[in-house]
């Protein structure tokens, strides 16, 4: 069992920047991938990014492509989202995921709004 704490998100302007974090309740070295999902009101959750823990090779959806990245901090025992240049259309519940042992984990969720 794999419990994901997501935090970070919260309200900023268009433009702005937000950092979010999962913190997993077992060594991120265990788990083979962890990512981020996003799902705005009345869509489907959507792909944003994903790290491949083991090799440190990231994927990412076009929409975050060269705005936001994804990394692990080793120290810490999370991955990160950083996200830079936020868009009203970045507004999104994220919610953090992990495989392990093939089976997939979610977490809660953290509210990311971009409105000025």
């Amino acid at each position: 069992q794999v419990r994901l704490v997501e935090s970070g998100g919260g309200l900023v302007q268009p433009g702005g920047s937000l950092r979010l974090s999962c913190a997993a309740s077992v060594s991120i070295f265990s788990i083979n991938v962890m990512g981020w999902y996003r799902q705005a009101p009345g869509k489907e959750r959507e792909f944003v990014a994903r790290i491949i823990i083991s090799v440190n090779s990231t994927n990412y959806a076009d929409s975050a492509k060269g705005r936001f990245t994804i990394s692990r901090d080793n120290a810490k025992n999370t991955v990160n989202l950083q996200m830079i240049s936020l868009k009203p259309e970045d507004t999104a519940v994220y919610y953090c995921y992990a495989v392990h042992q093939s089976r997939p984990y979610w977490g809660q969720g953290t509210q990311v709004t971009i409105s000025s």
